[in-house]
């Protein structure tokens, strides 16, 4: 096992933390209009706060798509992917723009969702290190402080990740780290590294001119998908029209963020005006579009259509969830009963948008080297 410790700072790194982590608003919004005459109102929870990841079904109403399918949809923030698919489970949102990892907890759980489509094909877990870091490779971890957050998205898979690299746990010292102030905690020395989501991290630092890279866990064989469309059960086998009307609108929103994505994030910052209105805001959210982008260009989006899961990769992802040990006496049914591609098809991107896609993208590729 690895060793332990908690990491205090000072109020002033604290307050600068806290800064940057004010990049983006975190606040309740909606961006629909309420009742609209004709069309089926329908009401999705993001992730969390709106940030360039996740900001694109609240463009549906301005572009006029929701109105071309035919729903009225409101789109609320979220606290938490895990906490994000109970709320679509317990009825208190209709549809779910939900990490992965977070869905397939609750599934295992036994909350009877069904995956609809997925938009990001890696959830970017990893190490951070600062661009001048001897830091090169999993190994080099070794006698160094690990900053993580327990609670966050990627820390338990710490050891899953460890075994796969060959890493000696007992070699690294982990540092446990408050959410607010772990990307600070790295700039500032405090650690050599930090695990982290890059989606979420690396926009934060960056965006304050700081130099990093960042090792992706799944090159190690640690693999999960990223944002995916959840509903529940009920609303899957009942009403697949609604489904395929909430599918096709928030992969449209998406596909125009990729053919257009300046003028998406200023319609972003006219949806929640904070956006640009915090220090960096604008640029951490462009950086964070950036790489959600450029974990879209995988072949199961590229030789099928947007929103497309590849089926014969699931299961070892579920068994990843399982094997963290920490879900009792988990309920999984198969595989193909918890995630369908029969909505996925009616929105595609070009050759040549795809390759316009990669060049618009391929600064955020440096950080992963």
């Amino acid at each position: 096992m690895p060793t332990t410790s908690s990491l205090r700072l000072s109020r002033r790194q604290i307050l600068m933390g806290a800064a940057a982590a004010l990049a983006l608003p975190a606040l309740p919004f909606s961006a629909g209009p309420g009742f609209a005459s004709g069309r089926t109102k329908v009401t999705m929870t993001l992730p969390w706060v709106a940030n360039g990841s996740n900001y694109f079904p609240m463009m549906a109403d301005r572009l006029g798509i929701s109105e071309k399918h035919g729903i009225d949809l409101e789109v609320a923030r979220g606290f938490g992917s895990v906490a994000a698919a109970q709320a679509v489970a317990n009825s208190q949102f209709d549809f779910g723009l939900v990490f992965a990892s977070g869905t397939m907890i609750a599934q295992a759980r036994g909350l009877d969702l069904v995956i609809l489509a997925t938009l990001y094909y890696d959830a970017t877990m990893g190490t951070a290190v600062l661009a001048n870091s001897p830091i090169t490779a999993p190994k080099d971890l070794e006698g160094k402080k690990l900053g993580t957050v327990p609670t966050s998205a990627e820390s338990p898979f710490f050891n899953t990740f460890s075994d796969k690299a060959g890493i000696a746990k007992e070699k690294v010292e982990l540092v446990q780290v408050d959410s607010k102030i772990i990307e600070r905690a790295l700039i500032d020395g405090q650690v050599d590294a930090i695990t982290a989501v890059g989606s979420s991290s690396i926009p934060v630092i960056a965006a304050q001119g700081v130099d990093l890279r960042f090792m992706l866990w799944s090159k190690e064989g640690v693999e999960l998908y990223a944002a995916q469309i959840v509903t529940r059960r009920e609303i899957y086998e009942n009403d697949k029209a609604l489904c395929q009307k909430v599918v096709d609108t928030t992969l449209e929103c998406f596909a125009h963020s990729l053919r257009e994505p300046e003028a998406s994030l200023e319609m972003f910052a006219e949806l929640v005006p904070e956006v640009g209105l915090t220090k960096n805001g604008m640029e951490t959210a462009r950086i964070s579009q950036g790489i959600s982008h450029l974990v879209t260009l995988w072949p199961e989006a590229i030789e099928n259509a947007l929103g497309y899961s590849d089926l014969a990769k699931m299961p070892a992802m579920y068994q990843s969830i399982l094997d963290l040990g920490t879900i009792e006496n988990p309920q999984l049914p198969p595989v193909e009963t918890l995630v369908t591609n029969e909505f996925i098809g009616n929105v595609k991107l070009s050759a040549e948008e795809w390759e316009k896609v990669r060049e618009n993208n391929a600064t955020y590729a440096k950080f992963f080297g």
